[in-house]
């Protein structure tokens, strides 16, 4: 399974569990670290811990278990690392609050010069 069909499973495996506003990042030209992002909301704490679970089970019977996992004691902000794809599930106002959308998302820019100093 490559990069790509992983995202579709936890893609998948999120909406299966109702996630709100999912987003997938391509971020392989930007980090060494992971290929993908994926970034969803819970509507409360046990929603965003049912979500990572699912997501977990499903990528496991895929093959791909997960390396690690931060932050489901408080649940607020649940990130699931699969090598491949990191996966950040969140209550909304912590998603607000980081907005990791905006962080990992830099714009393509033809208005920058460079300039010699």
């Amino acid at each position: 399974m490559n990069s790509d069909q992983l995202c579709d499973l936890i893609v998948d495996a999120l909406d299966d569990v109702k996630a709100k506003d999912i987003v997938k990042l391509d971020v392989h030209d930007m980090t060494t670290v992971t290929d993908y992002m994926i970034i969803a909301s819970g509507t409360s704490n046990r929603h965003v811990k049912a979500l990572v679970d699912n997501v977990a089970e499903k990528a496991a019977a895929a093959g791909h278990k997960p390396i690690g996992v931060e932050g489901e004691e408080g649940g607020e902000w649940v990130l699931l690392d699969l090598q491949d794809a990191l996966v950040h599930v969140m209550l909304p106002k912590v998603r607000e609050f980081y907005n990791l959308e905006k962080l990992w998302s830099f714009p393509e820019r033809d208005d920058v010069v460079a300039t010699d100093h």
